[in-house]
This record gives structure tokens, C-alpha cells and sequence, in this order.
């Protein structure tokens, strides 16, 4: 495996890849989820390439930012396990070199969900997405269900741009208890994480969002969300001050 941290580099080197390119975007702090989607990656390209970089541009809260987990060596070493050929970690310098004066934007589904509690968060999703998908070059671009409103929003924008990559959608890994992995888990205390896994059941197991939200508040969470789009219940909550997200099929 090889490690690039050089964004030029690796345009270079990635000129000389002949096959299929498998891309898993990644903020780091890796866990099963993310292996689920290296092994998918792996199975289905002669390639495979992990980029870890935390994206400051979308993050509203700059505390969050600070206390997002940052375990890069651990990472690499999970990468190679993982089958993974190449890892992008590239520099803020590097990713904006303008200084985030150019970004993407969309106007309707990013605004309401997360959007309406995180203003500006998608912005940064997609610019540093649209950077990612341009710069590695991906047959497919691998990404998790958890995030549906995400991925349904770089779906858009990669059809909306003529964009030359596909893009894959796995199904969220979730712990045995069915609290869906995240690399804020970390954070959560060991009363917290306990407690938690009443996030995932209120979204499964009630009769409506209304229904959800009232239970969760009961049960002293913080909602920012609950609510039903086409056919998916949509939820973000805090609790012991770490933001979750989460979502089910109708």
C-alpha cells in the first residue's frame, strides 16, 4: 500500500492505473462501516483507494471540528488490513488553495434536514466531494447509507454535472445492539452510549415521526429532527453533547 500526501503526486501517479478504480471518501477515524465499504470497493475494482482528510468547510460548529477524531495512523494500518492499494491524505492548503471562495451549492434538499440546523454544511460536502471525485478519478465512489440525505445530494450533483463516476450506496453497518457506527461514537460516554441505542429503535418501531420525536424527548434527547421523506424516516439527535444521525426505510 502506498501513502500519498501529495495531491500532484498523485494526479501523476494516477495516470499511470490502467483498470477499474474503486474510491472510498473518508474523514477518518475509521470503523466497521467504512470496512464494509473497502470490502465492497475490493470485490468489485482492480483498485481500491481510501482518502482521509477532515474537511473543515463543513463544519458549522467550530468546536465540533475540534473535537472530531483524528487517528491517522491508526487508519493506514486498518487500510492495509483492509486490502486497500492506495491512501490520499491530502492538506488543507492543498484541497483549497483558493481558499474556499469557489463551492458548491444546492438550493432545495440540502437546506431542509441537516441543512436547516447546519447551515453551510452541505456546501462543504459537496465542494470537497466534487474536489475528491475529480482528483482520484474513481471508477465508483463508495458511500454509506447512514448518511441518506448526503448521499442523495452527491447523487444529484454528479448528474447534475455530467460527472464521469458512479456512485455506490451500502447499507448502514450497525453495532449488535442496532446503534448505527459512526466515528462520533467514540465520544459518547458510557452512559450515553447505553441510552443511544433508543435513537435507532424510536425510528424503526414507531407509528409516526411525531410519535418518534415525542418518545425521544422523553427519554432526554436533544432532537434537532425527526421526519419522513419519500418513504425514509429521517432523525439527528444530541445526547451527552455528540450529535447522531440516522435513518430507516419505511
Amino acid at each position: 500500500m502506498r501513502v500519498f500526501t501529495s495531491i500532484q503526486e498523485w494526479r501523476e501517479f494516477r495516470k499511470t492505473l490502467n483498470g477499474t478504480v474503486g474510491f472510498v471518501p473518508t474523514m477518518g477515524a475509521l470503523h466497521a462501516g467504512h470496512g464494509s465499504l473497502l470490502q465492497r470497493a475490493r470485490a468489485e475494482n482492480d483498485y481500491v483507494v481510501l482518502s482521509v482528510y477532515v474537511n473543515p468547510t463543513q463544519f458549522n460548529d467550530p468546536k465540533d471540528l475540534e473535537k472530531y477524531p483524528r487517528t491517522l495512523e491508526a487508519d493506514v494500518a486498518l487500510a492495509g488490513q483492509a486490502g486497500v492499494d492506495f491512501v490520499v491524505a491530502p492538506t488543507y492548503p492543498q484541497m483549497y488553495p483558493d481558499g474556499y471562495k469557489y463551492r458548491v451549492t444546492e438550493s432545495e434538499f440540502s437546506r431542509e434536514l441537516c441543512g436547516a440546523h447546519r447551515p453551510g454544511h452541505f456546501d462543504g460536502v459537496l465542494t470537497v466531494v466534487m474536489k475528491l471525485l475529480n482528483f482520484v478519478s474513481p471508477t465508483r465512489a463508495y458511500f454509506g447509507e447512514k448518511d441518506f440525505q448526503q448521499l442523495t445530494l452527491i447523487r444529484g450533483m454528479v448528474d447534475a454535472f455530467f460527472m464521469p463516476f458512479e456512485i455506490v450506496a451500502c447499507p448502514t453497518v450497525r453495532e449488535s445492539d442496532g446503534l448505527a457506527m459512526s466515528s462520533r461514537n467514540v465520544n459518547l460516554s458510557e452512559d450515553a452510549r447505553i441510552r443511544a441505542v433508543a435513537f435507532p429503535a424510536a425510528l424503526r418501531e414507531s407509528e409516526s415521526a411525531a410519535r418518534a420525536r415525542a418518545l425521544l424527548e422523553s427519554e432526554g434527547f436533544e432532537v434537532d429532527y425527526v421526519e419522513d421523506r419519500d418513504h425514509r424516516r429521517y432523525g439527528a439527535v444530541r445526547i451527552g453533547g455528540v450529535r447522531l444521525i440516522d435513518n430507516v426505510d419505511l
